[in-house]
């Protein structure tokens, strides 16, 4: 039971962030389709000279968040070293890319002017999804503190020095063959 602590603590955070990736994407998706066909005084669109480039960034964080977010589910899922490294550099993307997309939104915050409420309700979701996102990535890391919080990166049933069953190493193809075939 203490092998799980990390998934009991790390799986509601990535459905909560899926959930908050998925609202991210419509929402932006939304906003860029009317800011692109010039409809800035639909009630819920205008914004200001930053809008743009924060709604870009906003559906790439979110498209990236989803993908990420399916990788982490099979992670949760498999649970071990070989689907945290998946999991992991997915996570760190997701994370980069949503960091953009909180500076963005700080920066559109910043300039003021007249923003609609589905604008501002995006930059809310991206600034909050900015800290769970880091959270989820540091308890995917939590593996390399105590393996009771996750597979880590210390485990040592397979690679470079995995052992066969006899106890004997593999990966020493450089000291002559020593199973059959032309010895020396």
């Amino acid at each position: 039971m203490a092998q799980t602590v990390g998934r009991n603590m790390a799986a509601p955070l990535l459905f909560l962030n899926l959930l908050m990736y998925i609202i991210v994407v419509g929402l932006a998706s939304w906003n860029l389709n009317h800011f692109i066909n010039g409809q800035t005084n639909y009630p819920g669109v205008a914004g200001n000279g930053a809008t743009p480039y924060f709604l870009i960034f906003a559906i790439l964080a979110g498209v990236i968040g989803v993908a990420s977010k399916l990788a982490g589910g099979n992670h949760i899922r498999a649970w071990r070293s070989d689907s945290l490294a998946a999991a992991a550099a997915s996570a760190v993307v997701a994370w980069a890319v949503t960091a953009l997309a909180f500076g963005l939104a700080c920066k559109e915050i910043h300039v003021g002017g007249h923003r609609g409420w589905r604008l501002r309700v995006l930059e809310g979701f991206i600034i909050v999804l900015a800290f769970t996102q880091l959270l989820y990535l540091l308890l995917l890391h939590a593996g390399v503190f105590s393996s009771k919080y996750g597979p880590g990166y210390r485990d040592t049933e397979y690679g470079p020095r995995a052992r066969d069953r006899d106890g004997e190493g593999w990966g020493h193809w450089d000291q002559g063959l020593s199973r059959g075939g032309n010895e020396k």
